[in-house]
């Protein structure tokens, strides 16, 4: 008898307009891989030079689509949005201006969201939420990008109450700005996300166990 799927407890989600990204940075391309044959086809990395090598190695695996989620410095924009499809952590309009421009010049068009604090975070880069007001007519103009919703991460620390409350903020700031997408929620509390309405929900280790590297 063959094993169940780790993807079981996730069925059904996508017909509640709920998406599973499947977190794989730190983890080898053969366990990327044999999760997408089980059906998974969005996962998340953090860091462009290791998901460059997997990369190479999945290419056969047109299907998949790349969602890059870590902290996105300058140097490293054209790498990522020449080989990602979303980009969840635009942290600031400078970034995202960047993005647009180089965008433009390699002929792309990536989905983006855009990384919002909502407590005080020091540990965190993002936009603090009247920032993201004020710039917000600048930002839904910029050409060569599709703004599709939020991301937020919760400070460490921050107890279950806390946490509910924050993803709920952060589901009607989306609304506010009529953006459909909130990236929130990891494997320690993706249930309490998809209550408040997350639409992405990030998982590593439910997936894949601890990190190789």
């Amino acid at each position: 008898m063959s094993s169940p799927s780790r993807l079981s407890q996730f069925a059904g989600l996508s017909q509640l307009g709920i998406h599973l990204l499947a977190v794989s940075k730190g983890q080898p391309a053969s366990e990327i891989r044999s999760l997408f044959i089980e059906g998974q086809i969005d996962f998340g990395e953090s860091r462009l030079q290791e998901a460059l090598t997997k990369f190479d190695v999945l290419n056969d695996l047109q299907e998949i689509r790349w969602h890059f989620i870590g902290r996105l410095q300058a140097n490293k924009v054209r790498g990522v949005v020449k080989s990602f499809d979303v980009i969840h952590s635009v942290d600031s309009i400078k970034l995202a201006k960047r993005i647009s421009r180089i965008a433009g010049e390699e002929n792309k068009m990536p989905l983006i969201m855009f990384q919002v604090k909502f407590r005080k975070d020091d540990k965190k880069t993002g936009f603090e939420v009247d920032e993201l007001l004020e710039a917000w007519t600048k930002l839904i103009t910029l050409p060569n990008v599709r703004i599709c919703g939020l991301m937020t991460i919760p400070p460490a620390g921050l107890d279950r109450h806390g946490t509910k409350n924050l993803f709920k903020e952060c589901r009607n700031l989306a609304d506010q700005l009529s953006l459909q997408d909130c990236s929130m929620g990891m494997s320690r509390d993706w249930e309490d996300a998809i209550e408040a309405g997350a639409t992405w929900i990030r998982l590593g280790s439910i997936l894949f166990g601890e990190r190789h590297k």
